[in-house]
Protein backbone atom coordinates (compact mmCIF):
# COMPACT_ATOMS: atom_id res chain seq x y z
CA UNK A 1 0.00 0.00 0.00
CA UNK A 2 0.99 3.47 -0.76
CA UNK A 3 1.74 5.64 1.74
CA UNK A 4 1.14 8.76 -0.49
CA UNK A 5 -1.60 11.18 0.58
CA UNK A 6 -3.96 13.17 -1.84
CA UNK A 7 -2.92 16.76 -1.78
CA UNK A 8 -7.16 17.28 -2.29
CA UNK A 9 -7.76 20.38 -5.11
CA UNK A 10 -11.31 22.03 -5.92
CA UNK A 11 -13.93 19.96 -4.17
CA UNK A 12 -11.82 16.80 -3.44
CA UNK A 13 -11.01 16.35 0.38
CA UNK A 14 -7.36 15.80 1.54
CA UNK A 15 -6.88 11.87 1.72
CA UNK A 16 -4.95 8.87 2.83
CA UNK A 17 -5.27 5.31 2.27
CA UNK A 18 -5.50 3.02 5.50
CA UNK A 19 -5.31 -0.96 5.48
CA UNK A 20 -7.08 -2.48 7.88
CA UNK A 21 -4.37 -4.90 9.90
CA UNK A 22 -5.28 -7.81 12.22
CA UNK A 23 -4.25 -5.79 15.26
CA UNK A 24 -7.04 -2.77 13.93
CA UNK A 25 -10.21 -5.46 14.36
CA UNK A 26 -11.81 -7.43 17.15
CA UNK A 27 -12.21 -11.23 17.36
CA UNK A 28 -14.99 -10.71 14.61
CA UNK A 29 -12.50 -9.16 12.40
CA UNK A 30 -14.28 -6.08 11.91
CA UNK A 31 -12.50 -2.56 13.31
CA UNK A 32 -12.57 -1.90 16.96
CA UNK A 33 -14.80 1.47 17.43
CA UNK A 34 -11.83 3.09 18.63
CA UNK A 35 -9.10 2.56 16.05
CA UNK A 36 -11.61 4.53 13.40
CA UNK A 37 -10.24 7.48 16.01
CA UNK A 38 -6.61 6.79 15.14
CA UNK A 39 -7.39 6.30 11.21
CA UNK A 40 -9.14 10.05 11.51
CA UNK A 41 -5.84 11.16 13.71
CA UNK A 42 -3.35 10.07 11.14
CA UNK A 43 -5.15 11.69 8.26
CA UNK A 44 -4.91 14.97 9.99
CA UNK A 45 -1.40 14.66 10.79
CA UNK A 46 -0.73 14.42 6.91
CA UNK A 47 -2.55 16.76 6.52
CA UNK A 48 -1.42 19.72 8.86
CA UNK A 49 2.15 17.98 7.28
CA UNK A 50 1.51 19.08 3.92
CA UNK A 51 2.13 22.58 5.08
CA UNK A 52 4.86 22.09 7.16
CA UNK A 53 4.23 20.43 10.40
CA UNK A 54 5.80 17.79 10.84
CA UNK A 55 4.71 17.63 14.17
CA UNK A 56 1.67 19.42 14.47
CA UNK A 57 0.56 18.50 17.90
CA UNK A 58 3.46 21.14 18.98
CA UNK A 59 3.66 24.47 17.18
CA UNK A 60 6.79 26.57 16.57
CA UNK A 61 5.52 28.70 19.25
CA UNK A 62 5.51 26.61 21.72
CA UNK A 63 1.27 25.90 21.79
CA UNK A 64 -0.35 22.69 22.06
CA UNK A 65 -3.20 21.54 19.44
CA UNK A 66 -5.36 18.77 21.72
CA UNK A 67 -8.47 17.52 20.31
CA UNK A 68 -11.39 19.33 22.29
CA UNK A 69 -14.42 17.66 20.81
CA UNK A 70 -15.03 14.48 18.71
CA UNK A 71 -18.41 13.76 17.24
CA UNK A 72 -18.36 9.96 15.42
CA UNK A 73 -21.13 8.81 13.10
CA UNK A 74 -20.02 5.25 12.75
CA UNK A 75 -22.33 3.82 9.64
CA UNK A 76 -20.88 0.12 8.48
CA UNK A 77 -17.91 -1.65 10.10
CA UNK A 78 -14.70 -2.04 8.08
CA UNK A 79 -12.86 -5.30 8.28
CA UNK A 80 -9.51 -6.85 8.07
CA UNK A 81 -7.76 -6.25 4.99
CA UNK A 82 -9.77 -3.86 3.50
CA UNK A 83 -8.56 -0.98 2.24
CA UNK A 84 -9.92 2.46 3.11
CA UNK A 85 -8.98 6.22 2.23
CA UNK A 86 -9.23 8.32 5.25
CA UNK A 87 -10.42 12.05 4.56
CA UNK A 88 -9.95 15.70 6.21
CA UNK A 89 -11.39 18.62 5.54
CA UNK A 90 -11.43 22.25 7.19
CA UNK A 91 -15.04 22.80 8.14
CA UNK A 92 -15.12 26.28 10.39
CA UNK A 93 -11.77 28.07 11.15
CA UNK A 94 -12.09 29.91 14.82
CA UNK A 95 -9.39 32.03 16.02
CA UNK A 96 -8.30 29.17 18.57
CA UNK A 97 -9.26 26.40 17.38
CA UNK A 98 -10.40 24.29 13.69
CA UNK A 99 -13.15 21.94 13.28
CA UNK A 100 -12.34 19.40 10.64
CA UNK A 101 -14.86 17.25 8.78
CA UNK A 102 -13.48 13.70 8.42
CA UNK A 103 -14.61 10.50 6.58
CA UNK A 104 -13.64 7.03 6.61
CA UNK A 105 -14.28 5.00 2.82
CA UNK A 106 -14.42 1.43 1.34
CA UNK A 107 -14.49 2.55 -1.93
CA UNK A 108 -17.29 4.89 -2.54
CA UNK A 109 -18.97 3.67 0.60
CA UNK A 110 -18.82 6.12 3.46
CA UNK A 111 -18.15 3.90 6.53
CA UNK A 112 -17.91 6.20 9.37
CA UNK A 113 -17.69 10.18 9.56
CA UNK A 114 -16.88 12.53 12.12
CA UNK A 115 -16.46 16.20 13.27
CA UNK A 116 -13.48 16.52 15.54
CA UNK A 117 -12.78 19.90 16.99
CA UNK A 118 -8.75 20.97 17.47
CA UNK A 119 -7.78 23.33 20.27
CA UNK A 120 -4.81 25.56 20.16
CA UNK A 121 -3.75 26.00 24.25
CA UNK A 122 -0.89 27.80 26.07
CA UNK A 123 1.02 24.58 27.45
CA UNK A 124 1.45 25.76 30.53
CA UNK A 125 -1.83 26.49 31.40
CA UNK A 126 -3.37 24.47 29.00
CA UNK A 127 -5.89 27.22 28.23
CA UNK A 128 -7.20 28.05 24.85
CA UNK A 129 -4.29 30.20 22.83
CA UNK A 130 -4.81 32.08 19.22
CA UNK A 131 -3.47 29.95 17.04
CA UNK A 132 -0.37 30.68 15.16
CA UNK A 133 -1.00 33.68 11.94
CA UNK A 134 0.63 31.49 9.65
CA UNK A 135 -0.95 28.42 10.34
CA UNK A 136 -4.44 29.95 10.68
CA UNK A 137 -3.57 31.82 7.26
CA UNK A 138 -2.70 28.39 5.59
CA UNK A 139 -5.80 26.80 7.14
CA UNK A 140 -7.80 29.68 5.74
CA UNK A 141 -7.37 28.94 2.00
CA UNK A 142 -9.01 25.89 2.38
CA UNK A 143 -11.63 26.61 5.00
Amino acid sequence: MSEVASTGGANVPFAIPVRVYIEDTDAGGIVYYVNYLKFMERSRTEFLRQYGYDKPAILDDGSLLVVHRAEVNYRRSARLDDLLSVTTEVDTLARTNVLFKQGIYRGNELLCEGLIRIACVNPDTMRPCAMPPGMREQLATVA
